[in-house]
C-alpha cells in the first residue's frame, strides 16, 4: 500500500510539471536515483568506483523502487555503467517495457584509490587524521590515488547538461551513486561543496529536479518512502 501511495505522489508531482502548452515544451524532469544496497554498503567497506553488485536486500529495494515508479511517465532511462546502478535502473525500465538507453561513465562513483575495498574501521585505525578529514570534510581531502569531489562534480554536471540538451521536454530517470548525486545537487543549486555532509542519499532514494529556461528546481530529495520509511535513520 505504501509503495502505491509513493508512486501516486511521484506521478502527481511529475504530471503536474510535464509540458501542457507549447510555451512550456522545454521543461525537463530529471528523476535522479541511487542504487540499491551492496555488501560493501552493509559491511562498511570503501566502495567508490569498484564494481560491486547489489546484494539480496539491494535487489529487493530495487524491485520496490521500480514498482513505485511503474505508473510514472518516464521517457528515457540512463545509468552509470557500474552494475549496482545499472541493475537498479534496468529494473525500473523493465516495468515500463523499456531498456536502459545508454550508460555514461561520467556517472560512476568517485574512486577511493588506495582505500578502495578496505574496511572503514581499518582505515580509521591506520590513518585516524586522514579518516577524520575524509569523514568530516570530504571536499578538502582525497584518498591516496583517488578522485576529488570537485573532479566528480565536474563530470556529473557535464553528463547532466548533455542529457538536458539531448532530451528537452522529456522525463529522464538517471541511475547513479550517492557521492555523485550529492555533488550534482550542489552544482545545480549553486551550493558550495563544503555543504556536502548536509546531504544524504539512501539506497534507492529518489530525487526529482525540474529544468526550464536555464533554471533548476529541486522538487524532491532522498525519498525512500517506497521502502517503508522516510530515511535510513527510521528503518
Amino acid at each position: 500500500m505504501r509503495v502505491k501511495i509513493f508512486g501516486a505522489m511521484i506521478l502527481l508531482l511529475v504530471s503536474f510539471l510535464l509540458p501542457v502548452t507549447v510555451q512550456a515544451a522545454e521543461r525537463t524532469i530529471i528523476i535522479l536515483i541511487r542504487h540499491g544496497e551492496t555488501d560493501y554498503n552493509k559491511e562498511g567497506i570503501f566502495q567508490g568506483a569498484l564494481d560491486i553488485p547489489l546484494n539480496a536486500n539491494g535487489l529487493r529495494q530495487a524491485d520496490l523502487l521500480a514498482e513505485s515508479l511503474k505508473d510514472v511517465p518516464i521517457d528515457v532511462f540512463i545509468a552509470s555503467p557500474l552494475s549496482r546502478a545499472y541493475v537498479t535502473t534496468e529494473k525500473c525500465a523493465a516495468l515500463h517495457g523499456m531498456k536502459v538507453a545508454y550508460t555514461d561513465a561520467r556517472l560512476s562513483e568517485a574512486s577511493y584509490g588506495d582505500w578502495a575495498g578496505q574496511l572503514r574501521s581499518d582505515i580509521k585505525k591506520k590513518f585516524p587524521r586522514e579518516y577524520k578529514l575524509q569523514s568530516e570534510q570530504r571536499w578538502k581531502f582525497t584518498p591516496p590515488h583517488g578522485e576529488s569531489l570537485k573532479s566528480m562534480q565536474k563530470r556529473y554536471r557535464a553528463a547532466l547538461d548533455d542529457i538536458i540538451a539531448k532530451y528537452p521536454g522529456k522525463t529522464i530517470l538517471v541511475g547513479a551513486h550517492s557521492g555523485g548525486n550529492i555533488t550534482l545537487l550542489c552544482s545545480v543549486l549553486n551550493i558550495n561543496l563544503n555543504h556536502f555532509n548536509q546531504f544524504e542519499q539512501d539506497n534507492t532514494c529518489v530525487n526529482v529536479l525540474a529544468y526550464e529556461n536555464g533554471e533548476w528546481q529541486l522538487l524532491l530529495m532522498n525519498s525512500v518512502e517506497h521502502l517503508g520509511y522516510l530515511y535510513k535513520g527510521m528503518e
